[in-house]
Order: C-alpha cells, then sequence, then structure tokens
C-alpha cells in the first residue's frame, strides 16, 4: 500500500455525453491514500457518472485515468476490480436470485482441488464479513428476500471483501440503519488506517465531520468547488452545490385535520418461511386528510411490509380491515387500492417504482393509462399534457419527455415516481423513503410538495430510516419494532431520544440506559 497522502489515482479531463445530456464536461479529480474524498452535489451534478467511469462500468468519451501512476482506462468493472478499485453503487448492483454468499465473492469464488466452487469456505468467509457488519443472515440465504437496507449491507460487504487500493462509496448509508452506520464508520476508519483512498459520494453532510477529509463540490457535470472539510462550512458547500441561496428546512406548519382517509385494523401479515411467526401484528392506526402520518423503525421493524399490506400486496397471507373515507375497504391487489384512491411509491424505485425499459413520459403516465385512451388507444396529446404538467410541478431535469428514464438520476427518477402516482388524484399517498438518495435542496422541494398536498386535503403516510425527517414532517407518528406498534406521539410530545427508545428491541433498549 502506498504511503499515506500519496496521490493513488488521477481522473484527468472526464467528458461523457448520453443521449440529450452532458453529463460530464471536462472533470479532473485527485484521490490520496488513506483520505476520504467527499463528493457532494445535486442529483444530476455527475457524480455517479464519473465514480462510474473510474470503475469501468462505461467509458468516458475523453479524459483519461491514472492509477498509481500509470495511466489507462478500464473497458468494464473486472478490469477496474482486478486493479483495485471497488465499487459500492447505490443503485444495488447484486443478483437477486443468487445467495448472499454468491453476490459477495461472484466471479471470485473460492475452488477446490478438484476445480469446483468451495461453497462450505465461500459461506464461512461470507459469515465473517456479515459479522464485522452487524448483519444477522445466514449467508446461504437467497439475496431476493432480503430488504433494501439488508441488500445494501452485502453491497459493502461486496467491496470491503477485496483488497482494494481505492474504494467508491455511492450514498452507502441511504438506506441503513444509524447502528450500521456506526459499523460502516468503523470499518471507513479502518481502510483509511491501511491507506485505502476512499470516494465517498453522499448527500447527508453531517456524516461527513467524522469521517471526511476533503471534499469536492460539483454542478451540470463540472467541479465548482475543492478544499479540505475543515476550511468548509455547511451553507458554504451547500450554496456551492445549487449556484443559489437555499431555504433552511423547517418543521412543517400544522393544520387543521379534516375527515378520517384511511383506518387499519388489527393488520397482521405471516412469515413467509416460518409457519406460526409474523412480520406484522395488530397494527392499529388512522391517518386524516390534511395530515401527515410518520412511520419510524429500525430495519426488519415491518415498515414497508405495512405499506405493502395496505396496497394489496399481500393478500393472501395478511389479515385485518382497513377502512377508506369510513367505509370498510376490501383490497386484494393494488389494482383495487389505486380504485380505492390509495398510492405508493415504493422503496426501491428501479426495482418496483420505475421500468427502466421506457421513457419519462411512459413511465410518468403509467399509472393512469385508462384516463388517457380514446377510443382504445392512447391520447398521445392528453399524455403529453400530463406528463408536461408533472415535469413543470417536480422540477425534473430532463432534456425531453421522450428521454429513457434509466438516465436520469436518481433525485429527478423519484420525482417522475411521484408525478405518476399524483396523476391518478389518491386520496392516501403513501411514501416509503421518498428523499433516500435525494439532495438537500431536492430534499426541501419534496418537503414542500408534501406540505401543498396536505394543505390541499391530501392524507400523507411517510416511512423514513431518517429521524429528523420523521420529526420535520409529521403530525402524527407511530413506532413499529419487530413487527409491533410500540409507540404513538403528536408532534408536541415526540423527541428523538423517545422515538428511538420506542423503535428499540426491549433487550437492546434495556442495555443502552444501562450504560
Amino acid at each position: 500500500m502506498s504511503a499515506h497522502g500519496e496521490i493513488i489515482l488521477e481522473a484527468k479531463g472526464i467528458s461523457k455525453t448520453f443521449p440529450g445530456v452532458k453529463a460530464l464536461d471536462d472533470v479532473s479529480l485527485t484521490l490520496r491514500c488513506g483520505h476520504l474524498t467527499a463528493l457532494l452535489g445535486e442529483n444530476g451534478a455527475g457524480k455517479s457518472t464519473l465514480m462510474s467511469i473510474i470503475a469501468g462500468v462505461f467509458p468516458p468519451d475523453s479524459g483519461e485515468v491514472i492509477l498509481a501512476g500509470t495511466p489507462g482506462s478500464f473497458s468494464n468493472p473486472r478490469e477496474a476490480h482486478e486493479a483495485g478499485i471497488a465499487m459500492i453503487f447505490q443503485e444495488l448492483n447484486l443478483v437477486s436470485n443468487l445467495t448472499v454468499a454468491e453476490n459477495i465473492f461472484l466471479g471470485r469464488e473460492p475452488m477446490n482441488r478438484f476445480g469446483f466452487i468451495d461453497t462450505a469456505t465461500m459461506n464461512r468467509h461470507a459469515a465473517a464479513l456479515l459479522e464485522r457488519l452487524d448483519l444477522a443472515v445466514d449467508p446461504a440465504t437467497s439475496l431476493g428476500s432480503l430488504r433494501v437496507g439488508q441488500q445494501q449491507i452485502v453491497e459493502i460487504a461486496k467491496a470491503i471483501s477485496t483488497d482494494a487500493r481505492v474504494l467508491i462509496m455511492d450514498e452507502p448509508t441511504s438506506a441503513i440503519t444509524e447502528h450500521e452506520i456506526e459499523v460502516l464508520f468503523g470499518i471507513i476508519g479502518n481502510l483509511k488506517r491501511r491507506g485505502v483512498a476512499i470516494a465517498y459520494i453522499t448527500h447527508k453532510l453531517e456524516e461527513l465531520t467524522r469521517i471526511g477529509d476533503d471534499a469536492v463540490v460539483m454542478r451540470d457535470g463540472r467541479i465548482v468547488g475543492a478544499a479540505p472539510l475543515k476550511d468548509l462550512t455547511h451553507s458554504t458547500i451547500v450554496n456551492m452545490m445549487v449556484g443559489r441561496e437555499t431555504k433552511k428546512i423547517s418543521h412543517r406548519a400544522s393544520t387543521a385535520p379534516g375527515s378520517e382517509a384511511l383506518r387499519v385494523e388489527n393488520i397482521s401479515l405471516n412469515h413467509p418461511d416460518r409457519p406460526g411467526d409474523f412480520l406484522l401484528r395488530d397494527i392499529n392506526f388512522d391517518v386524516r386528510r390534511g395530515e401527515v402520518l410518520g412511520i419510524f423503525g429500525l430495519m426488519g421493524a415491518g415498515r414497508t411490509e405495512l405499506l405493502e399490506v395496505i396496497f394489496g400486496l399481500h393478500p393472501a397471507s395478511a389479515t385485518g380491515s382497513i377502512h377508506i373515507d369510513g367505509q370498510p375497504a376490501t383490497i386484494k391487489s393494488p389494482t383495487d387500492a389505486i380504485e380505492l384512491g390509495l398510492a405508493l411509491a415504493p422503496e426501491d424505485r428501479k426495482r418496483e417504482g420505475l421500468v427502466l425499459g421506457m421513457s419519462v413520459a411512459e413511465n410518468a403516465s403509467l399509472a393512469c393509462l385508462p384516463r388517457l385512451e380514446r377510443f382504445g388507444f392512447l391520447n398521445e396529446a392528453a399524455e403529453r399534457q400530463l406528463v408536461g404538467a408533472a415535469i413543470d410541478r417536480f422540477r425534473v431535469k430532463t432534456p425531453s419527455q421522450k428521454q429513457m428514464i434509466r438516465n436520469l438520476s436518481g433525485g429527478n427518477q423519484q420525482k417522475v415516481i411521484l408525478g405518476k402516482w399524483l396523476a391518478t388524484e389518491p386520496a392516501v399517498l403513501l411514501l416509503d423513503e421518498p428523499t433516500r438518495g435525494i439532495d438537500v435542496n431536492a430534499k426541501g422541494e419534496i418537503y414542500t410538495l408534501i406540505e401543498e398536498l396536505v394543505t390541499d386535503g391530501l392524507a400523507v403516510i411517510v416511512v423514513s430510516s431518517e429521524l429528523p425527517e420523521i420529526l420535520t414532517l409529521s403530525d402524527h407518528i407511530i413506532v413499529l419494532c419487530e413487527g409491533r406498534k410500540t409507540a404513538e406521539f403528536d408532534r408536541k410530545n415526540a423527541d428523538e431520544e423517545s422515538i428511538m427508545n420506542a423503535a428499540l428491541p426491549k433487550e437492546a433498549s434495556k442495555m443502552i440506559k444501562a450504560k
């Protein structure tokens, strides 16, 4: 490993254009051994594109990457990996039908003396990595059965399993719990002491005071500032990111709630693999028009599963009753839910919220196609009008409605999802991690939009892993722990400590109080 502080990687004059989008324009970057360099910027600034070029995901149009003094470029991730560059992707780069261990060691499987994969050794090494990351999952478990946050930990395990000289982390904490973040930060500290150069993309600026050394700020495909983090203030970074003064995000103003929009009673969900066990047990709550209900819980608490049950995704294994506008509702499928005025923006936007092979327009209009039909054919003029209104309202950065949705940044993809569901004119909007992977300015825009929707009489349910977000948005908060509702708070009596204590399993909570 090179000496601490020595330059290990240089990207020089990198440019990249996608159809209709200049993603990078003559960008240069330096990474040093033992330093964590934070890459900051709004969604669409070019951060992930630059890192993907360094990691060999796709080639630059111009420019070069110099690793340890040797110029070159990588035609694929395997070449970059073999040279000592590993990347943790925000949009998970895993194979759902393989096991956890198979994903961690994909392409690097240990072999026995007969030339076959040594599954026992692979599982043993994977188990050790998972233990370091405090993820209690059998390495032989199918990856597709894990929640997004657990899959994120597997992605991290995959990256740190190598002896990489350069480690790229793209929003590694966007879907993991506070405890898992603490474990990850400890590992980052160890990697830095070993001399690993780390490029770290994040929108959570508060993380950087603990782990960061340098900052590079990008905007519109260019680098607009670079300095040691100790020389930069939060407001300076944000102003460079957006190129303008930003409004400080404050608590949403309370509004007088209206009539009951949704009530769930005794919602339970059987565990798919353990007969007699459950993922949810006897959940009760209601939300009124003009109100935001926040749902908080740690990984495995059942937050996502609760929204899925309400939206009709588990009709065979869920029990309980749902009332909409005071009337009993039978929801056996998402189609039933949509017809009854429910909308769900899912946690995993790429796998569950979008059709990546379609355009922005096709994705934005997908949930309300019956309204856009004329004599059995799509009314393209009506679709253009609907999609145009959504693009304007959400300030979606796209060169045209025909742009492929996969070419948009994560934040702009999320805006398209919200636009798609609001086009159905729902009475209740279910938001599962609505600002995951979204920059601070776009997050403020989402918060403002939620306030506007609630003011207009919509009922909103927000699931979030971020306590400040829950406290900022919610009029009313419920806390889940291991599939049960453990606490309920009004805004006036909610605080981070009380909510977190309710979210912890009883034994863990006792241990914390004893310290």
